[in-house]
């Protein structure tokens, strides 16, 4: 039986909105409690308890306890007495490296580590903070994000745009929708690609119990549209080092397609490819993944090339961005261990 508290003892206009989410028609039932911990970075059962005990988490407009279990088509909201962090923007004195800027745009080349805006457990040190320190009054986005026109994930690094101006806002971002920008990064991925290039398709939304996790959804049964075309840079037997191109540009997009097609992204923590995936048993083999991963301490994946029509005089613009050393690091220590394999096999 479903219980509910009496949602007259807090009054909802007086909290401010901090997650939401809509459950997956395929969601099996699920405590709230064990659901909201699943999805929130950053926060404990003890957190959640607390705001289950104070009223402040609502499915369907109604205020729950912590054993209401979630089902499909649910709405959750976590409502708090105070607004989100992220909504509490400060600049902070902090260095950005700008590839290019005029009166409309900034190109930044980002490091890998930066969150690219606050969010949950991530109030200070994002590159929004930075942004709003170094320029004036730049243009809020539809979730009210100063100058953002798209972002990249926190341990990934690369390039991106940022708009100055209204008009610079609008019209990239309608680039971007239209599919029409160029994006292209660089990727290791676990596993021998046969294929010296390919298209992955399939909708991806949030993955059905690991919130944390985006899903493909091959049937188009939920989420949205989603086409990656990679192609083959170089083979070393156990990875694969590829480019991707992005038609569109979904949470975690290649992330994901390339785990679907069965080769997650050496070192992605989130997705599995933090463990050894392909390979021998030998120890020499597994001291030698355990260098690599502390040459590369986070996923594989670098924006190496972004493509856009600049939002007044109409150029096209194309931007590179050299791959990072942990990444080409990495890359060498895996081109003398597949030469020394090659060796050995000869003989």
């Amino acid at each position: 039986m479903q219980e509910f508290i009496d949602e007259n003892e807090t009054a909802d206009e007086d909290l401010y909105e901090h997650h939401r989410f809509e459950i997956a028609k395929g969601q099996q039932p699920l405590r709230i409690d064990k659901f909201l911990i699943n999805s929130i970075e950053n926060t404990t059962r003890s957190k959640i308890q607390k705001a289950a005990d104070a009223g402040t988490i609502f499915v369907n407009d109604c205020a729950v306890k912590s054993n209401y279990k979630v089902k499909p088509d649910d709405v959750v909201r976590v409502m708090l007495e105070h607004p989100p962090y992220e909504h509490l923007l400060k600049g902070e004195n902090i260095p950005i490296d700008i590839v290019y800027e005029d009166d409309q745009v900034i190109v930044v080349n980002k490091s890998a580590g930066m969150v690219v805006h606050p969010g949950h457990g991530n109030y200070s040190g994002t590159l929004v903070n930075a942004l709003a320190y170094h320029f004036d009054n730049l243009p809020m986005n539809s979730s009210e994000r100063p100058g953002l026109v798209h972002r990249i994930d926190k341990d990934t690094s690369g390039l991106l745009v940022v708009a100055k101006t209204e008009e610079a806002m609008l019209l990239l971002t309608k680039q971007f929708a239209a599919k029409t920008s160029e994006r292209e990064y660089y990727a290791i991925v676990w596993g021998n690609i046969e294929e010296d290039e390919g298209t992955i398709e399939g909708n991806i939304d949030r993955h059905p119990i690991n919130r944390m996790q985006m899903h493909v959804y091959p049937e188009g049964e939920q989420g949205k549209p989603a086409i990656t075309h990679f192609k083959v840079i170089e083979r070393f037997g156990y990875v694969t080092v590829v480019s991707c191109q992005l038609e569109t540009g979904r949470t975690h997009q290649i992330r994901v397609h390339m785990k679907y097609i069965g080769h997650t992204l050496f070192n992605d923590e989130r997705y599995g490819g933090d463990k050894i995936l392909k390979g021998t048993t030998f120890t020499k083999y597994k001291q030698f993944i355990d260098n690599c991963f502390k040459t590369l301490p986070r996923q594989a994946l670098h924006a190496r090339t972004l493509g856009f029509v600049h939002p007044t005089t109409g150029e096209f613009l194309r931007f590179t961005s050299e791959i990072p050393e942990e990444i080409t690091s990495c890359i060498e220590k895996w081109r003398v261990y597949s030469k020394a394999v090659q060796i050995e096999e000869e003989d």
